[in-house]
């Protein structure tokens, strides 16, 4: 790199310190009518530097064609020249040029794609690739390597091409390892070609701009295994993206936090809940990053601060949706390994859950921490002090579950505050309902049948408003959503109670009522579920829609069963009830024999309601005969 103190090179590197202005900061400024001005402007001067670089070139290499003078514009807008036949080393004088050249094309490249001129783009991008293809990889040229890949990456899978991109940046990120491994000093960055003896980056920034470029090669690649459907490949790359983000400070917190709490939420379906709580907790700290929550009043004198705060509190209010979706699965895939096969904790197998352990989870909690750690020394220990509130181990008893539950509770709190009705009524409702799922998963541990009954209570009494005031016409899915959860909450307290009373040798008349009006309210919710089946003129469909197959046929067997349990002591009710019972039973079998794929997703019902159809017309045929006694 001789004459780097000519005139011509001093105006070749302000051109492009120019360039890098207009492109990066002036462009920010430009009129909604002609929004790539700066970009364009930016072009000249790239297309005028990459003449200039043909003619020092020339010079360099004491030739005196000239025809190399300005003919090299048909290689800046079409096809590449020869200027670089034959292999060289990357940091050979030729290597040097021939990387020169491939920062102006790769900067082409990037402005043809930053104002929607895509098939230029990947033109002056490939240039890119076959200027420095030709020589051996080294520090010189390194940087640029990665970044052109990963802008072809990013450019085939906006196409959709997404094999094409895997191969692009999987190429870019074993150039890194390779680069890494062999050499590992740090590599040139693109504005090191064209700045005068003396300005050169400094060691530190040039490390901090490769590494950045490698994080984005990790960062596209996760999107493409997402794409790709290899969502544990997805999964490990969006965490070591996130990982070196921190590590190199090149993060928005926010924005960085609702990534860490997305990637919590893969996590969770993989039950590997340890690295899911150390997800969320450090999103929550990295969240605080972005500052205060303005105060209301601060938001109504400016703004700037009403936009800051509804910011603030939409991000962090959407992590602690997160947060509890994570209590949520702790909870619901504790209660599957420990029912039995009606539903019911099952005592021996809590017991053996807890023996194995106390042996098994210290150790592969070590094991496996040490590889998923975010943080820096300046958030490492609260995000720590963050983790240690809530356990990652799956709750064995009521306690370990109430601790749990706790914590998804005060995030439910959290959440409510964005999330209000007002202005959210989907996502409002959504936080509810975890609310209730939450109360339902802590009621299994909990062995007192009437504290347990108090549990659906709370459930009833948070979900029942809503649903009153709910218009179906406009959330007519929710409202279904709704009616069938407020019918088995009210059918399970009708359990429960039935527990009770079947402990007392006679139910006094108090109990008698309480059951007979937890029947009546699960029933109405399972009718009010079924009704909103109906056409509008009021029938019952003759072919269930595969979504509400199920839930139809099921709240119908429910409705049965209720019909029966209901408790009287006039014949004529009883007589009612169980005639009204044998025709919901009648009619989930019926609708099987018609439609016999639903067999399958109502096997246990089907099979009780066979059962119930043969069994009472005995029934009802006893009372009729007392009745007829009677009179």
């Amino acid at each position: 790199m001789a004459a780097h103190q000519s005139s011509e090179w001093r105006s070749v590197c302000e051109k492009f310190r120019l360039a890098q202005e207009l492109s990066e900061i002036e462009s920010r400024k430009d009129p909604e009518n002609n929004p790539f001005r700066s970009k364009y402007k930016a072009r000249d001067l790239l297309k005028e530097i990459h003449c200039s670089l043909k003619k020092i070139e020339i010079e360099e290499e004491g030739e005196a064609d000239n025809e190399a003078d300005c003919e090299s514009r048909e290689m800046v807008d079409g096809e590449l020249g020869s200027e670089c036949g034959k292999s060289c080393s990357g940091d050979s004088p030729a290597g040097l040029r021939a990387a020169r050249l491939a920062v102006v094309q790769y900067c082409l490249g990037v402005n043809h794609i930053e104002t929607e001129e895509l098939s230029a783009g990947e033109q002056h991008l490939m240039n890119c690739l076959k200027l420095i293809d030709k020589c051996t990889t080294t520090r010189e040229n390194v940087s640029l390597f990665i970044q052109a890949r990963n802008q072809l990456g990013i450019l085939w899978a906006g196409r959709d091409e997404i094999e094409k991109a895997q191969g692009f940046l999987e190429i870019a990120e074993s150039m890194y390892l390779l680069y890494m491994r062999e050499d590992g000093q740090p590599p040139l960055d693109l504005e090191d070609f064209f700045v005068l003896e003396g300005e050169e980056l400094s060691q530190q920034e040039k490390i901090r701009r490769f590494e950045m470029a490698y994080t984005h090669t990790l960062y596209y690649l996760a999107q493409v295994y997402k794409n790709l459907q290899q969502y544990e490949k997805a999964g490990q790359y969006c965490h070591s993206t996130l990982q070196r983000q921190l590590e190199y400070k090149q993060f928005v917190p926010l924005e960085w936090a609702i990534n860490a709490a997305t990637l919590s939420q893969y996590y969770i379906t993989k039950t590997r809940y340890m690295e899911a709580r150390h997800c969320l907790a450090a999103a929550s700290v990295i969240a605080t990053l972005a500052g205060e929550i303005p105060s209301e009043a601060a938001a109504k004198e400016s703004d700037a601060e009403c936009e800051k705060r509804e910011e603030l509190l939409q991000k962090r209010s959407e992590i602690a949706r997160c947060w509890i979706k994570y209590c949520l699965n702790l909870m619901q895939d504790a209660k599957k390994l420990l029912e039995d096969n009606i539903g019911e904790l099952d005592l021996d197998r809590q017991e053996e859950l807890k023996r194995a352990r106390r042996s098994v989870e210290e150790e592969k909690e070590k094991g496996r921490k040490s590889a998923i750690l975010f943080g820096s020394s300046d958030t490492f220990d609260s995000i720590c002090s963050l983790e240690e509130k809530v356990s990652s181990m799956l709750p064995l008893d009521f306690e370990e579950a109430r601790s749990i539950f706790l914590v998804g509770q005060s995030y439910v709190a959290q959440a409510k505050e964005y999330f209000a009705m007002d202005g959210h009524v989907t996502d409002h409702i959504e936080i509810l309902q975890d609310h209730s799922a939450l109360f339902k998963v802590l009621a299994f541990f909990e062995q007192d049948l009437e504290r347990r009954c108090k549990m659906h209570k709370r459930r009833v009494d948070m979900l029942e408003p809503i649903c009153k005031d709910l218009n179906a016409q406009y959330y007519l899915l929710i409202c279904r959503q709704l009616q069938f959860e407020l019918a088995e909450t009210y059918y399970e307290m009708m359990d429960l109670k039935l527990a009770v009373a079947d402990r007392q040798d006679q139910p006094d008349v108090h109990t008698i009522k309480k059951f007979n009006n937890l029947c009546s309210s699960s029933m109405k919710y399972y009718q009010m579920f079924l009704d909103s089946i109906r056409s509008p003129e009021g029938k019952f469909p003759e072919k269930l829609e595969d979504d509400l197959l199920r839930p139809a046929l099921v709240a119908r067997f429910r409705v049965a069963r209720l019909q029966s349990k209901l408790i009287s002591s006039n014949l004529d009710t009883q007589l009612e009830n169980l005639t009204n019972s044998l025709d919901s039973y009648n009619f989930v079998v019926q609708y099987c024999e018609e439609n016999p794929e639903a067999k399958k997703a109502v096997e246990t019902e089907l099979e009780l309601s066979i059962e119930m159809v043969s069994l009472l017309p005995l029934k009802i045929n006893r009372i009729r005969s007392k009745i007829t006694s009677c009179n």
